[in-house]
């Protein structure tokens, strides 16, 4: 054998080494070179959808690459969830997601994918939930609605934009805390919920601002108060749940950004480093607030995956508390 090979041989394999391993860094700095689509489980016209086109347009100033917003609805989100946890882990697919991912998906879905399937990479926004009635149904607040209700047991009919979303979850913290029973209808979206709730085919619903403000702003439904503790900028005017009938009342939803598992650290960062400016710009926070969203990113990636997993679990436990399953 020559004695060289050996020796040969380990160079060419080291030089081989380095050159993997300086793939991922040539691959940030060459990020992004192509357009980057954001996955989004619900309906055009939503909260979701709302927050992802404001946030994608931003992104794609900061990153100087078309943002596409790609809409899959189906399924609770889930639709959305299972692309892109098969997806690359390069950075051009994206998704909006929330709590769901991590165990309400998998029990009421029978989704495939796990937390771990997914990088969290910062939570964008927090929002309240408003209730809002059918204008013929004569109630101001939340009295007169939960006395109304306990005159009909059975009869109210609460809609929601799917099962398992936050809308569905905050309409059982309702359940619980007024002793009420209601049968909950759930549709494809936060816009249909409350077009049937407008046109009498449910009483009410917990819907986001995106959702519940326009159609409130006009009159077709009424809104009687908000999800947090004390009344929310979002929605001027409106007394909050817990001061008007329901003390301790507490619920809001949030949405956040993630990659696939996998997803390169330095690919990861210069997404967050760049959703970080874009939501800073004081005139992309306004839009979001003007429809209901409050700008709140997390500390970390690391911050926002822990944080997120146990709002999961929490969910979650609301859920099977409740005994809710898919017919």
């Amino acid at each position: 054998m020559n004695p060289r090979r050996p020796r040969a041989w380990c160079a060419f394999a080291a030089a081989g080494l380095a050159v993997s391993f300086a793939q991922p860094a040539l691959a940030a700095d060459d990020y992004p070179s192509r357009p980057i689509r954001i996955l989004v489980g619900y309906t055009p016209a939503g909260a979701a959808d709302y927050v992802a086109r404001i946030f994608g347009e931003a992104l794609s100033r900061q990153l100087g690459q078309t943002v596409v917003i790609d809409n899959k609805p189906g399924a609770g989100s889930t639709l959305a969830s299972a692309a892109l946890s098969s997806a690359p882990p390069d950075g051009y697919t994206l998704a909006l997601a929330t709590a769901t991912l991590y165990g309400i998906d998998q029990r009421l879905y029978k989704a495939r994918y796990k937390g771990e399937d997914f990088t969290p990479i910062t939570r964008l926004t927090v929002s309240p939930l408003i209730l809002a009635v059918n204008k013929n149904l004569g109630v101001s607040d939340v009295k007169a609605l939960v006395t109304k209700a306990k005159a009909d047991p059975g009869k109210f009919n609460y809609s929601s934009s799917g099962v398992g979303g936050s809308p569905h979850v905050a309409g059982l913290l309702f359940e619980k805390a007024t002793g009420v029973r209601m049968t909950h209808v759930p549709y494809k979206g936060g816009a249909p919920a409350l077009q049937a709730v407008a046109a009498g085919e449910v009483q009410m619903s917990f819907g986001t601002a995106a959702s519940v403000l326009p159609m409130g702003s006009q009159g077709i439904v009424r809104m009687i108060g908000v999800t947090t503790p004390k009344p929310s900028e979002v929605a001027p005017g409106l007394p909050s749940l817990a001061e008007t009938g329901l003390p301790g009342f507490n619920f809001t939803f949030w949405f956040g950004l993630y990659g696939p598992a996998g997803l390169p650290p330095e690919i990861r960062d210069r997404i967050l480093a760049a959703a970080s400016k874009a939501m800073a710009d004081p005139q992309i926070r306004a839009r979001l607030a003007s429809n209901g969203s409050e700008v709140s990113l997390s500390e970390s990636p690391a911050a926002f995956g822990a944080w997120a997993q146990a709002d999961g679990r929490n969910a979650l436990d609301r859920i099977v508390q409740a005994g809710v399953k898919i017919d």
